[in-house]
């Protein structure tokens, strides 16, 4: 008996940080529907303020007393977020969701390789590259794929491994704490576009429920697992199974929105997660980890 107990508790946070990844890569392919009503901008818009509500009401950060420091490293991690998010989704808008996500996905496995230091991440590195080089429309024969939308995925990698960079700053606080402010902080500077893009129809009926599930799928939930699995996983065990979001998000991409990608497309997406998979299984614990 107690050994089925210790079983259990030992694999309740790989199934945690699996949900994280299928809620994340569904509510994704979810939210990208609703861009034929509100835009990619709008959608942006609706995730991460539906999200800072939910958030907010589930740790209710103003009871925690911060310094004036703090909010400002909050404030940049916040900012910071928004803007992934919003470069994120305006990727949607031409890339199917394995690619964007593939493409992405190399912001913290630079920040991973860059980090460890070893020999080995070389290879890693050169594994990357490669998938980008299959990805990527730099030659006239290559696999049609949108130049804009690779942009904005590119601009995504980037935010992203600066928001693990800001987010260190902020890691003395409780995850609940900087993630509800943080979001509050991502709202201030993705709204403003939401509503230019999209105006009232963001508080629509036919969008605060999609807007309310899109917001519990991809960020309340997700966030959650993850917390709960980091607090029990080795991070470089962590890493590798978050790994496995780019593949997850193609396979989501093509049941849900139908996505079809190419055999070239595919190997592309397995070249970063195998490199993925490499550098967090190089990382030292004593290292920056991307995925912190």
């Amino acid at each position: 008996m107690k050994g089925n107990v210790t079983f259990a508790s030992s694999f309740a946070p790989v199934l945690a940080v699996l949900g994280a990844i299928i809620a994340m890569t569904v509510g994704t392919s979810y939210g990208k529907e609703l861009f034929p009503a509100i835009g990619a901008e709008g959608t942006a818009t609706v995730r991460v303020a539906y999200s800072a509500i939910i958030l907010l009401a589930i740790w209710r950060p103003w009871r925690s007393q911060l310094t004036a420091n703090d909010f400002k490293a909050i404030a940049l991690y916040g900012a910071t977020l928004g803007l992934m998010n919003l470069m994120f989704y305006l990727s949607l808008v031409t890339l199917p969701i394995g690619i964007a996500i593939a493409i992405e996905f190399t912001g913290p496995l630079s920040v991973a390789v860059y980090s460890s230091r070893k020999l080995i991440d070389f290879v890693w590195i050169g594994l990357a590259v490669v998938g980008l080089l299959l990805l990527l429309p730099l030659t006239a024969d290559a696999e049609a794929i949108n130049p804009i939308g690779v942009g904005f995925a590119v601009a995504s990698a980037i935010l992203w491994a600066l928001y693990i960079i800001f987010g260190k700053r902020v890691g003395h606080l409780h995850a609940g704490v900087s993630t509800s402010w943080g979001m509050l902080f991502a709202t201030m500077v993705v709204v403003p576009v939401g509503i230019f893009r999209a105006g009232a129809e963001l508080v629509g009926p036919t969008v605060l429920l999609p807007g309310f599930i899109l917001a519990l799928a991809s960020s309340a939930i997700p966030y959650t697992l993850e917390m709960f699995a980091l607090k029990r996983l080795p991070k470089n065990t962590f890493g590798i199974l978050l790994s496995m979001e780019p593949a997850v998000g193609a396979l989501a991409g093509l049941i849900i929105l139908h996505e079809q990608l190419s055999l070239i497309q595919w190997i592309a997406i397995g070249c970063i997660v195998a490199a993925s998979i490499g550098s967090s299984l190089g990382a030292k614990s004593s290292s920056a980890d991307p995925f912190n």
